[in-house]
């Protein structure tokens, strides 16, 4: 496995601006993070995946249109502690959330050629509601497979929304006050979002998948129904002690063949 990531470059100052975007805009983009072989290990491994869950009952969650959501399996090259508990990713958290936090999912959003634009929408609910701006309590952190351009259904998101009414945040959508951006992002590029800010996906017009890496990491306390991480003791055990307090999973003897994904009603 590729254990390699560039993040000698990031300086505390780098850290301390990209909490400060993320508070403000509800999201950061991470230029360069990854190494790039790293990321054509995980392009291969995912390949072969998304190919035989295509041709498993349920082995992928439906996300409307020729679009689909896949978990990955605990095991190289994805269970990565370098990916997953990478010191800028936890330096960046840790200034952002207030309490401990625990991972809890690692998948992929795949628009695939024939997708369309999602409806605008959120990832979560408000903590309370709309009239209680809400603490980031839960963030996405996201990396592409491959380059995200225009035509191949980049991520596309409203800024500052995360911290504002949603029907607020709809109309200034619709009225063109707050523009909603599109992402292009290189291959080692990390963007983390949060889940309250508006946001959807766009259409991939290539023949080519388009798989986006999603991380999602949560405050202690916050239940998460939808997602889950299912990993095999022997790799647990293996962890040290904090990246294992980092973990919310099932820890299981043997991972299952099979994959039935349940994570399909995403949207607020």
């Amino acid at each position: 496995m590729i254990q390699t990531t560039d993040t000698a470059k990031f300086t505390t100052t780098d850290l301390n601006r990209f909490a400060e975007e993320l508070n403000r805009d509800g999201i950061c983009v991470i230029r360069g993070l990854f190494e790039r072989r790293l990321i054509e290990e995980w392009g291969d491994a995912f390949n072969e995946l998304f190919q035989k869950r295509q041709n498993q009952p349920g082995g992928l969650a439906p996300r409307e249109q020729s679009r689909y959501y896949l978990t990955f399996p605990w095991v190289a090259p994805f269970a990565n502690v370098d990916v997953f508990a990478n010191p800028v990713i936890l330096g960046i958290l840790d200034r952002v959330f207030y309490q401990e936090y625990k991972m809890v999912q690692l998948g992929a959003d795949i628009p695939v050629q024939g997708s369309d634009y999602q409806e605008i929408h959120r990832d979560f609910r408000p903590l309370f509601s709309d009239q209680i701006v809400t603490p980031l309590y839960a963030l996405a952190v996201n990396f592409p497979l491959v380059e995200v351009t225009a035509d191949n259904g980049p991520f596309q998101m409203a800024r500052g929304t995360h911290v504002m009414p949603r029907e607020e945040g709809l109309v200034k959508v619709a009225a063109g006050e707050i523009p909603i951006e599109s992402f292009y992002m290189q291959p080692g590029d990390v963007m983390i979002r949060s889940p309250l800010a508006l946001h959807r996906g766009s259409p991939n017009r290539t023949n080519t998948p388009r798989p986006m890496v999603v991380m999602g990491y949560v405050m202690h306390w916050l239940h998460t129904a939808k997602v889950d991480l299912t990993v095999q003791r022997d790799y647990y055990e293996s962890l040290p002690e904090q990246v294992r307090e980092l973990l919310r999973c099932h820890v299981v003897e043997q991972l299952p063949e099979n994959k039935v994904e349940t994570y399909v009603n995403f949207k607020y």
